[in-house]
């Protein structure tokens, strides 16, 4: 069992300063959480907080309010549910005004109801007023009503901000860059998923059910803290694999077939996004362990020239030319080889992108800088989080390769952190090298 290493108040203080830092004086930020969602009549999802919301509180309440009021004296105000003995024995404990301050180090905490009345006073006078815009239409709407109740009083002296600005920006970039309290949840929440990659190896038998390792994978996942998937869990068996977002996970799985899993836990909020693919009988044909280490060595290429200063374009560029090379070799690309890897020619079995940001979402925010081509330009600085995950994905039904090809869909995929001297591959310990995996299933 692993201990973990949980964020404290002051993480999430000093992520609401360093905010504060970037408002112009004489402003006001507001932040919503999360609702609760229905499933179906009286039941609800289980629920997941607002990223954002969280990021900044690390509260994790449905429905609350966070409201930073930059002047002279910064000020964080929550509104929240009120304590409430007969909706606690019925729902579970509510955290309340006075345990909002004490534990959760904000400076005022009023009750949900406080919310109309109070929110059109701290906003009159502001210049500018900071919210996501359109990522809450709730949220728009009460900006909208409040900004009416304060222009409602422009003749006794009130003064609707100015400036509406989306927040959104300033939180992505925060959000791009780990602080090592972070990381450390990472490198956990990726051994505790690697080891339920493992365990799907382990636990993979021609007969058996895609669901059926799934649910090896969630148990692996909830025994070492991880109670939580960070997404719905792909287990694809033979053609399966070349359904990028397959999630039924009910069909049997068939000797000679590989089993693609993309599976990660989530850990205090953070996202593990891992991608094994591996022979269901533990014995990989030639022609999968052909396609297989070609989608391996350029993954290996593209961690390797991880560092400072890199970027997504030159990694695709380099990805891009070793896929289109080593599918030409194989004979299933044909023609020149200049040509085809000038026109990179390999995105016909590699149809989706070679990563991107990870964090508290598994897709997470940040600026990719791409230009008119599509090119990923940003810089990789220390503290970013990435996936690298190369695949060849070849349908069945495709009847211009060698028949030996078809049903074949491989993906790799590791989470990757930039360093001050390059990279730190966290993704520690699910097997990848063909040696490796059929080693470790000859064992089960």
């Amino acid at each position: 069992m692993i201990k973990h290493t949980l964020l404290s108040v002051n993480d999430f203080r000093l992520r609401r300063e360093k905010l504060f830092a970037s408002l112009p004086d004489n402003s006001i930020a507001v932040f919503a959480a999360n609702n609760e969602v229905t499933r179906s009549n009286d039941t609800e999802y289980l629920f997941c907080q607002d990223k954002n919301f969280y990021y900044l509180t690390g509260f994790n309440e449905p429905d609350a309010l966070l409201v930073m009021v930059k002047s002279a004296q910064n000020s964080c105000y929550l509104f929240c549910r009120e304590k409430d003995e007969l909706q606690e024995v019925w729902h579970g404990r509510r955290i309340g005004q006075e345990n909002a301050k004490a534990d959760y180090g904000f400076d005022h905490a009023y009750t949900l109801a406080d919310i109309e009345q109070m929110l059109p006073e701290l906003i009159n006078g502001k210049a500018a007023l900071y919210y996501l815009q359109g990522a809450n239409p709730s949220l728009d709407l009460q900006v909208a009503s409040w900004l009416k109740q304060v222009k409602a009083g422009s003749r006794t002296g009130n003064k609707a901000p100015q400036t509406l600005v989306d927040a959104k920006p300033l939180l992505d970039d925060m959000r791009l860059f780990k602080s090592e309290n972070e990381l450390t949840i990472m490198r956990q929440v990726n051994v505790i998923s690697g080891g339920a990659h493992q365990r799907a190896m382990e636990k993979s038998a021609v007969g058996k059910f895609e669901y059926q390792i799934e649910a090896e994978i969630l148990h692996e996942f909830a025994r070492h803290g991880a109670r939580f998937a960070a997404y719905n869990s792909i287990v694809a068996g033979g053609d399966n694999a070349n359904i990028l977002h397959y999630t039924d996970n009910c069909e049997v799985l068939a000797d000679n077939d590989l089993l693609l899993i993309d599976a990660g836990g989530e850990l205090a909020g953070y996202a593990a996004d891992i991608t094994r693919t591996f022979p269901i009988n533990g014995k990989f044909t030639d022609a999968q362990k052909a396609i297989y280490q070609l989608v391996l060595d350029s993954q290996i290429a593209a961690i390797e020239a991880i560092k400072p200063g890199c970027n997504f374009a030159h990694l695709n560029t380099l990805v891009g030319e070793i896929l289109t090379t080593g599918l030409y070799d194989l004979g299933i690309l044909q023609g020149d080889l200049a040509e085809l890897i000038n026109e990179n020619a390999c995105k016909k079995y590699f149809i989706h992108g070679l990563g991107h940001w990870l964090g508290l979402d598994v897709h997470d925010v940040g600026d990719y800088q791409a230009n008119d081509k599509r090119e990923q330009l940003r810089a990789f600085e220390t503290g970013m989080v990435m996936t690298i995950e190369p695949g060849i994905y070849i349908p069945a039904t495709d009847e211009s390769v060698d028949a030996k090809w078809r049903g074949i869909g491989v993906r790799i995929e590791d989470n990757i952190a930039v360093t001050d001297q390059g990279h730190e591959n966290l993704t520690v310990n699910a097997p990848k090298s063909v040696h490796d995996i059929e080693a470790l299933m000859a064992r089960s």
